[in-house]
């Protein structure tokens, strides 16, 4: 069981079993949202159980996602496809460990200039 939270707990979550690789994208709608680069894991919706639902906020970046954050302390926190039933998570919101490492750097073409990139993961320009 992972368990997680925004930074005020106000919201809530926990996934059970196994979190899949998380990839890190450097587009500049993640980078806007987050401050930097957005980290998450992607997961089938049913997999998620939200707690504090009434203080997640969902706004819409584009036509095809939505972006949900805590209404109390603003934390990012879900990035979701709008016509799908799956979920992206921001790792930073799991409470550690997390048994997992990142996989792959996404939208590395767009990423800042203020910082490289030099784990060695993976990186795909798109």
């Amino acid at each position: 069981m992972h368990k997680g939270s925004c930074l005020c707990g106000a919201v809530t979550f926990e996934v059970e079993g196994e979190l899949q690789p998380p990839d890190a994208c450097h587009c500049s709608q993640c980078r806007k949202t987050s401050g930097h680069y957005w980290a998450s894991t992607d997961m089938p919706e049913a997999k998620l159980r939200l707690n504090g639902t009434d203080r997640v906020t969902w706004f819409q970046s584009s036509e095809k996602v939505k972006r949900g954050f805590c209404s109390v302390c603003g934390s990012a926190l879900f990035w979701k496809p709008i016509f799908r039933d799956v979920i992206a998570v921001a790792m930073g919101a799991f409470d550690a460990p997390t048994g997992t490492r990142l996989e792959k750097h996404i939208f590395v073409a767009d990423k800042g200039d203020y910082y490289d990139i030099a784990d060695g993961v993976p990186q795909n320009p798109q």
